[in-house]
């Protein structure tokens, strides 16, 4: 999939020509590049043909979002918890016929020949599954568009505010800006990045690592407690919700020491392990065990190779109209956006 997200930046940083010193809301370019990555490598599509489902699923997440910890307040929280169901119901069935055009799309390309399969990227699977000969296996269409929701939502917010948030760090601290693209350099020199150099980009990583910490795709991870257990001196009991705070656990100074806070990637040259004392449930963005997030390695790809470019191509400094208000709406985003200005290193040298 390296080859679709290459062609992707290269189209925003085409865009990005002739904005050199002028400021650029990165957020936003991040949002536009990621729905593009996930369309083409997912779906087999673009941007252009998934822009509902994204403004849809973006509505719906805000929807959830302020209901979630919503404190009950008789009749009046009943008349709005009514309206926000009824817009929810609305979005949900906007959305799923969105995703039935395009596996309708997919299908009909396979029956009239134009292709011999329903195709090997993520919505061919599904489809596949949708169609299996065994009753017993097949996907249902309600499962289909459940995951085709989830795979565009995901996909698309976790890298565009993982990307938003490196660039404020490298923007605020140039120290470790020069680092990366000196790494980048090395390894790269003006190519696109490949395979085996992603794997080689050491100081890149800790940078990731570091803004997980801080930033985290996701603020905490919703657990179904299906039998009684005991954590500790805690005891919970069977059928209740959970929220594992990650957030928490991430920004805990038991765990990481009084510069917690701090930027500081070099908590993780030695690897994660280290980082955490050996406290592997101490750093867990993408959740951990067996139901850890399937997207983990195509976000940090991803993210590799957006950063590559961008450091090859671009200084980046923050510009005085940022005001930082993280906000949490599933993911952590910037309320106000990121502003930066970008600086050719072709016109320096």
């Amino acid at each position: 999939m390296t080859p679709a997200v290459i062609a992707s930046v290269e189209t925003m940083l085409e865009k990005w020509k002739g904005q050199e010193g002028k400021e650029i809301e990165v957020f936003q370019e991040f949002r536009l590049l990621t729905s593009e990555v996930i369309s083409r490598t997912a779906f087999g599509i673009s941007y252009l043909e998934g822009e509902k489902i994204f403004a849809m699923l973006k509505e719906l997440s805000i929807i959830m979002s302020r209901n979630n910890f919503k404190t009950s307040i008789p009749l009046i929280n009943k008349l709005l918890k009514r309206v926000d169901m009824l817009k929810s119901e609305e979005l949900a069935k906007g959305i799923q016929d969105c995703v039935m055009k395009i596996v309708k799309k997919r299908e009909d390309k396979f029956v009239n020949g134009e292709a011999d399969s329903f195709g090997n990227d993520f919505l061919g699977l599904l489809v596949n599954a949708y169609h299996d000969s065994d009753e017993n296996n097949r996907l249902s269409m309600e499962d289909l568009v459940d995951e085709c929701k989830t795979f565009y939502f995901a996909g698309q917010e976790t890298v565009n505010s993982l990307l938003a948030w490196i660039v404020l760090h490298l923007a605020t601290h140039g120290d470790w800006q020069e680092k990366a693209r000196r790494e980048v350099i090395d390894i790269f020199g003006n190519r696109h990045p490949d395979s085996e150099g992603i794997s080689k980009l050491k100081t890149i990583t800790m940078i990731i690592y570091e803004t997980l910490r801080l930033y985290g795709p996701s603020n905490g991870l919703q657990r179904r407690v299906t039998r009684k257990v005991q954590l500790g001196k805690l005891v919970l009991p069977a059928n209740i919700d959970i929220l594992v705070q990650n957030i928490a656990l991430h920004h805990d100074p038991h765990q990481w020491g009084d510069d917690v806070h701090l930027f500081k990637p070099e908590r993780f040259e030695e690897g994660i392990a280290k980082a955490t004392n050996y406290n592997a449930a101490a750093f867990f963005p993408f959740g951990l065990g067996p139901r850890s997030c399937v997207g983990m390695s195509f976000a940090i790809t991803e993210t590799k190779v957006a950063l590559s470019m961008i450091l090859q191509r671009y200084t980046i400094t923050l510009s005085p109209a940022y005001v930082h208000s993280p906000m949490p709406i599933l993911a952590i985003r910037p309320q106000h956006g990121i502003q930066v200005i970008l600086e050719s290193l072709h016109n320096k040298a």
